[in-house]
């Protein structure tokens, strides 16, 4: 009878570590994005309030202490859901056109669509919920002021009133986000070429018409 102990059963409810449970180990990038992804959908279906970091580590399928380790509070994870969707449009927006430079409202829809995509529930707590929470209503209303602002100066010329080129261009921008936050709720991805036309195309209508009236 062998006595070596490499072929000795485990004994029951021992740990075994092998090299197949280090790989589970994630690199901290990885984790972080893991965690974050589940919190936006725990967030989105719970509610900041009622949501526990325990429902957010069951969530992502790690224990509340691996949590705590890449985020020090609550906060500072809603927090990070906001800012992964508000960071992608940063990046997004710096680098795409301007007035002029091909159908911008179809690329600014296009764009707006790939990004909720990739942070579905994160994008719908931005534009639907991070307003309702005192702790991030200064975000929110900075990440809805600038979209805003960025409408406006693509639309500056329908009014010489700067009132009503505000008032439009906030107008689109809860048209657009609203329109693709009820997308995600029920629309189908196989049809998201349709959408971006219907949407895109609304738009322009909408802001040919309102520079028309002007002339």
């Amino acid at each position: 009878m062998a006595t070596d102990g490499a072929s000795r059963p485990p004994r029951p409810g021992k740990t075994v570590t092998t090299k197949a449970h280090a790989a589970v180990r994630l690199p901290r990038a990885e984790r972080r994005e893991q965690i974050v992804r589940a919190a936006a959908a725990t967030f989105l279906s719970g509610g900041y309030e009622k949501t526990s970091m325990e429902d957010v580590a069951r969530a992502a399928g790690v224990t509340r202490l691996i949590v705590y380790r890449i985020f020090e509070s609550k906060e500072l994870l809603y927090l990070a859901v906001l800012n992964a969707v508000i960071d992608e449009m940063a990046v997004e927006f710096e680098t795409g056109p301007g007035p002029g430079q091909g159908d911008t409202g179809r690329t600014i829809v296009s764009t707006l669509l790939g990004i909720a995509r990739r942070h579905p529930d994160g994008f719908r707590l931005l534009w639907r919920h991070a307003a309702n929470q005192v702790e991030f209503r200064d975000l929110y209303a900075l990440f809805k002021s600038t979209a805003e602002e960025f409408a406006g100066a693509l639309i500056a010329g329908i009014d010489p009133d700067p009132m009503m080129v505000r008032w439009a261009a906030t107008s689109l921008v809860s048209h657009v986000y609203e329109s693709i936050c009820l997308w995600l709720d029920g629309g189908d991805p196989a049809l998201d070429s349709q959408f971006l036309r219907m949407q895109s195309d609304g738009m322009r209508a909408t802001v040919t018409v309102w520079r028309d009236q002007r002339a």
